[in-house]
Parts: C-alpha cells; structure tokens; sequence
C-alpha cells in the first residue's frame, strides 16, 4: 500500500510540474498581439497594382550585347540588368529599334470612398497603362492625378463609389519596439500579411535626403511597394517602399514613408498638382572623430557646409563653407541626413534660426527659406564650374584646360566627355575620354555652352558631332528621340 501511495504522489507532482511549466507558456501566447482583426478590417482597402509600358531599345546582337530575351520582371534588379547591358553593347547607331511591353507590380490602399488610392512614384513611373485589382477581384483603370519623385509617391484615381477605405495614423507617435502589419502583393500574391516591429525612426537612404524613413523588420518583398504599413490600432502610419538587400530578396531591413509626409504630399497634389519644399541652399556632409577634433569639438555633430549655392536663401542668411549647422528651427541636427527633412517640410518664405558653429563659436542665423528648385536647376546650381551635365543627351562634361588642349593639339576649346549613360550619346558612339569639338555645325567654347546648344537640338533627326579622340578626329550622327 505505502509504494502504491508513493507512485501516485509522484505521479500527482509530475503532473503538477506539468501544469506549472505550461501556465507562462500561456501567458506569453496571451501577451502575442493578434493582427486577425486588423487584417479583417483593413483588408479590402489594400490593392493590387499592374503597370505596362512600351519600350523602344535598340536590338543588340545576341546576349551579352542585348538585355536576355527571359529575364523577369517585377525584381529589383531589372533596372541593374537592363543599365548593365545597355552600357555592354557596342555603339552602333544603325542598329534597329525593338519595341517589347515592360511590366510591374506593387500595391497600394484607398484612402478616399470615391476612389482616390495612394502607392509609389516608382510603382507607376512611365506606365503607359495602370491597372487596380479590388479585393472582390474588379479591375480598374487608374489615372494619375499626380506623383513626386523625391518623396516616392504617387495618387491615383479609379472611377468606382462606396469603397473601402484605411484610417489614416499618426506615424509621429511612432515607437521603436512597435508591433506592426504590412499588406501587399509580394510576387502578385494578393493581400499577403507580414508582420514585425519598428527598427529604428527617422533613417536616412543615399539619395533620398527629402523623407525620414521608418525602419522595419516586417518582410517586405518586390510587389509590396506601396503598400500600407498599419500600427495595432489598424491606422495606416507608413507606405512600404524600399528594402535594403544583397541577394534581392528580404533581409530585415525594411523601409516605409510616414504617413503624416505622403499625405501630405497628396494634399499638395489634390490642390496644386506638384508638390514644393523648403530648400536652404547648401551643400552639407558629416563632421567625422577627425573633423570635429579638427574644429575642437567635443563630439562629432551636425552637417559641416561644404558648398554656399549661388543665389540661394543661405546666402542672403550669410552662410559661410565651413560652418557646422547643430540646430534647425530649434531642432538638434545630429548628422548631415537629418537636415534635409527639416528643412524640406518647413513652410516657403519662413523666417528659422539656425544655430552654426564658426571658428570654434556658436552663432545664430536667420535665414528665409526659400522654394527648392526643380531637379536640373538645382542640379545645374551645385555642379562644379566649368561642368555640365546633359540630361537630353546623357553626358556629363568638362571644360578643357590650356594644358589638354595644348596636348590634343586643338585650336577650338571643346569639352572633355568625363562621364556617358545609356542614351543618343552613347548610342551615336561617343565614349568617355573624346572631345566634343562641334555639334550642329556649332563650335564648343565651354560647358555651359555646349548645355546651352543641347537643349537647342532638333529630336527625332540626326545630327552631327565632331569628336577629337587620340587617333585623329571624327564625326558622328547624334539622334534625340521624339519628344
């Protein structure tokens, strides 16, 4: 009897352990957040985007001189591969025009009842063609009503009443460690859920200075840019939009435009059609260990000017190269990336102070701030004197010192070619490294005139260059597509 009663006690203790170790498993399970009602109420406001548009290229002859005739689309490599081997082909300017239909996907979500949804710029750029896949699976053409480039946004309109619409957030009461739900259409797989927290707020991309994007470890995939990132509540706070990766596909490192910036934007374009920032007028970079032991700081902060733009509000303010900008309208600027969005939402003709360290001293500017210019002014504004970079034939340019031209031999002064993109250029069979001597019958003087003699040419007939190269001088036939 004492053994029988001893077995059951220890059956009796193990089953109690048993329960025991089970009951903070529960715990933690009841603790995981539950998207199945987000989802739900959300999902039928989230689309799918296609896009199609007719590209004209030259006919190579046979891989690798061609794009390969089976490469896929919708990854982020496509415009990689189709650079790459645009840039490998040989110039040859009798070569014949093929005409194929590109395609893309991405997502997007309805923020008005009557049609309105909002996605990338990058999803529906150059789309001659945009269509809207509903959840009840209808399918709608889409117009443009308008797009910004800088911020990667774009509103579309679809003709159709009654629909489904997200809640617009907050993405300023944003935290990092956050839950939240990203839909989309990764791969054209409709209305996939992927889940995570927010990584880290207010990151800066190389080449996107103009939005503070919130990082994430949600798995985000080509087709889900566009798409709508919500928070617990089920409020829209982000646009899924770029990932950072080596292999193409997700590696954790997700991004998303806040919600309060692209709605932003759709206001600007719904009243005005184009979207206006603020624009200070400097070029800035990070004070490194080196540079701020060099300006006897204590710690290596805020955006060193490297260049004053000619004619710009921070000239009138009297910014000086070599002032380190700390503070902005009263906010701390940590590095040179965190610049560029203060002042790009900060209102035109805005009177800031703005707090510089100069000569080991902190002073306080006043500066109005102005319009940022469009892309080729601005462009035109910080390019180095004496270049020139030409967007109509895809060329970069130089001027020519005493010294090349007394080695090239030449009596006119042309420009150097120090840089070519896939374009006429190219195409005509001009290379880095040749002097452009004439164009159109027209000597060269410098770079600012052959830019100037550019945006003259006649499109859709060809052209002659005169080019001085090593071996001698030659001409070639240049031809601008339609317009």
């Amino acid at each position: 009897m004492r053994v029988k009663h001893k077995s059951a006690n220890i059956v009796f203790a193990v089953l109690l352990s048993m329960v025991v170790g089970f009951v903070p498993v529960l715990s933690a399970a009841a603790d995981l957040p539950d998207f199945v009602s987000i989802v739900d109420a959300n999902s039928a406001a989230v689309v799918n985007i296609s896009t199609s548009q007719k590209v004209q290229t030259n006919q190579g002859r046979g891989f690798p001189h061609g794009m390969p005739p089976k490469m896929p689309e919708g990854t982020p490599f496509d415009e990689f591969f189709r650079r790459f081997f645009d840039q490998q082909r040989p110039p040859h300017q009798d070569m014949p025009q093929r005409e194929y239909d590109s395609h893309s996907l991405g997502s997007g979500f309805i923020i008005s009842k009557d049609g309105y949804i909002l996605t990338n710029y990058h999803v529906i750029r150059d789309a001659d063609e945009i269509i809207v896949r509903l959840s009840d699976r209808r399918e709608l053409e889409a117009e443009v009503i308008g797009s910004d480039k800088r911020s990667d946004v774009a509103l579309l309109k679809v003709d159709a009443k009654n629909l489904s619409v997200v809640k617009i957030g907050d993405s300023n009461k944003l935290k990092v460690g956050q839950w939240v739900v990203a839909i989309g259409s990764p791969f054209d797989f409709d209305h996939t859920v992927t889940s995570g927290i927010v990584s880290a707020l207010r990151r800066s991309l190389p080449n996107e200075n103009y939005v503070p994007f919130i990082q994430t470890d949600v798995a985000i995939n080509p087709g889900n840019s566009g798409g709508p990132l919500f928070n617990m509540n089920g409020e829209v706070i982000g646009v899924n939009s770029q990932i950072y990766s080596r292999t193409g596909g997700f590696m954790g490192l997700s991004f998303t435009i806040p919600i309060d910036l692209a709605m932003d934007v759709v206001d600007q374009l719904k009243d005005v059609g184009h979207v206006t920032r603020g624009w200070l007028g400097v070029l800035i970079q990070d004070v490194t260990r080196e540079l701020a032991e060099s300006f006897e700081m204590e710690k290596p902060i805020g955006a060193l000017v490297s260049q004053v733009l000619p004619e710009s509000p921070a000239v009138a303010a009297g910014f000086e190269v070599g002032d380190i900008i700390i503070e902005f309208n009263g906010k701390e600027v940590q590095t040179s990336s965190s610049l560029p969005p203060m002042v790009g939402v900060t209102p035109i003709n805005k009177d800031v102070p703005v707090k510089v360290i100069r000569n080991g001293k902190v002073k306080t500017l006043k500066v109005r701030i102005g319009e940022l210019p469009g892309s080729d002014e601005l462009e035109l504004a910080s390019a180095e004197p004496g270049t020139a970079k030409d967007k109509r034939l895809k060329v970069d340019v130089a001027d020519l010192t005493a010294e090349q031209r007394e080695e090239w031999g030449l009596t006119e002064k042309g420009v150097l070619v120090t840089d070519i993109k896939a374009g006429p250029a190219n195409d005509a069979g001009i290379r880095q490294g040749d002097v452009i001597v004439m164009i159109n019958n027209q000597n060269i003087n410098n770079a600012k005139h052959f830019r100037d003699i550019s945006a003259e040419l006649p499109s859709g007939k060809p052209v002659a260059v005169l080019i001085q190269r090593r071996d001698g001088p030659v001409f070639l036939a240049i031809r601008l597509p339609e317009e």
